[in-house]
C-alpha cells in the first residue's frame, strides 16, 4: 500500500529506550499479569478490565489486549541494543522502518476518519500513537510487549511495540506492508468506538452478562474494529497494491480465535472466543472493503 507521506502534525509519543514500566516482578501484580492471556481467552475484554482495575488498586500492571485477544503470546524477553527514542514526531517516526510504516498507516486512518466525521457533522478528536520496546507504561496499566498491539480508551492511545510486525510475518504467516497496516487500522477502529460511545455501552452491558455473554458482546466489538479497518482500506482504494487485499485476508484468517485456539491447545471452545473466527474476520474487514460505510459495520444486530 503507497503510504509514505504521513503528517507530521500526528500525535506521537515515544517510550522506547527508556526501561518502561517494569518486568513480571513477583508481588501479585506480576502474578495477574502472566495470567492475563488464559484471562483473555477465558472470559474476554471484560474479565481483562476487572484484572486491570486490581492491579491499579494494588499497585500492579496491566494492560488491554486489541488484536490477538486470548491467543498465547510468548512472555517478554530483555531489550537488547534497542533505539533511543526519537525526540519528536519526525524522529521516533523515523527511528526504523518500521516504526515510518506505522506512522503513514496512523497517519493516513487519521486524515481518513477525520473526514469521514466532518461528513456526518460529528466531532472526530485524535489518538495517540505510543511506541514502546518490552515495557511501557499506558492510561491503563502497563504496556507488555506479549500482549501485541492494543487501544488503551483510558488515554485514547494506540500502543505498539514494532517487534510485533515480524512477529506477525514470521509467527502468523502474514507478510506484506497491508497485514501491518491493518494492524493499526483495527486499533484505530477501537479509538472510533470509543467516539462513538460503543465502547462504553459494551462494557456497561458485559458488567451485566455472563461469562459466554460478555465473550459474545467483546467478539461483535472486535468484529467491527475489523469492519471500520476495511472501511479505512476503502477509503483509500486509490493506494492499493496488487497482493494488498490479500495481504489482509490473510492477516485476518491467521489471528481468529479458532485457528489461535487450535495452535495453542489443539481444540476449539466457542464460548470463550472474543475477537471472532478467521472467517468473521475476513467476512467483516471485506464488508468494511466493499461498502467503504461504516454504518455496514453494525455487528450488534442479527448473525455475525
Amino acid at each position: 500500500m503507497r503510504l509514505d507521506d504521513y503528517d507530521p502534525n500526528i500525535n506521537v509519543e515515544d517510550q522506547r529506550g527508556s526501561g518502561g514500566g517494569g518486568g513480571f516482578g513477583g508481588g501479585g501484580g506480576g502474578l495477574l499479569m502472566g495470567l492475563l492471556p488464559m484471562i483473555g481467552s477465558r472470559f474476554g475484554c471484560g474479565g481483562i478490565v476487572v484484572v486491570l482495575i486490581l492491579m491499579a488498586v494494588f499497585g500492579g500492571m496491566g494492560g488491554l489486549g486489541g488484536l490477538l485477544g486470548g491467543g498465547q503470546s510468548s512472555a517478554p524477553t530483555a531489550q537488547t541494543g534497542s533505539p533511543r527514542a526519537g525526540t519528536d514526531t519526525t524522529s521516533s517516526c523515523n527511528l526504523t522502518p518500521e516504526s515510518k510504516a506505522a506512522c503513514n498507516a496512523f497517519s493516513s486512518a487519521d486524515n481518513t476518519w477525520e473526514a469521514i466525521f466532518a461528513k456526518n457533522g460529528q466531532r472526530f478528536e485524535a489518538p495517540k500513537l505510543v511506541f514502546f520496546d518490552g515495557n511501557g507504561r499506558s492510561g491503563c496499566g502497563a504496556a507488555q510487549s506479549a500482549m501485541g498491539p492494543f487501544y488503551c480508551p483510558t488515554d485514547q492511545g494506540i500502543y505498539l511495540d514494532t517487534s510485533f510486525f515480524n512477529e506477525l510475518s514470521t509467527r502468523f504467516k502474514a507478510e506484506g506492508d497491508f497485514a501491518q497496516d491493518y494492524v493499526i487500522a483495527h486499533e484505530f477502529g477501537h479509538h472510533i468506538q470509543k467516539l462513538l460511545g460503543t465502547n462504553a455501552q459494551v462494557q456497561q452491558a458485559q458488567r451485566q452478562a455472563s461469562e459466554t455473554e460478555g465473550n459474545a458482546l467483546s467478539v461483535r466489538l472486535e468484529l467491527q474494529a475489523d469492519c471500520y479497518a476495511g472501511v479505512w482500506a476503502a477509503a483509500n482504494r486509490s493506494r492499493l497494491e496488487a497482493g494488498d487485499i490479500q495481504e489482509g485476508m490473510t492477516a485476518a484468517q491467521a489471528i481468529g480465535d479458532d485457528t489461535l485456539q487450535k495452535e495453542s491447545q489443539g481444540r476449539v471452545v466457542p464460548d470463550s472466543f472474543t475477537h471472532g473466527t478467521s472467517a468473521q474476520r475476513q467476512a467483516w474487514l471485506k464488508r468494511g472493503l466493499d461498502s467503504g460505510d461504516p454504518a455496514q459495520c453494525d455487528t450488534f444486530s442479527g448473525a455475525i
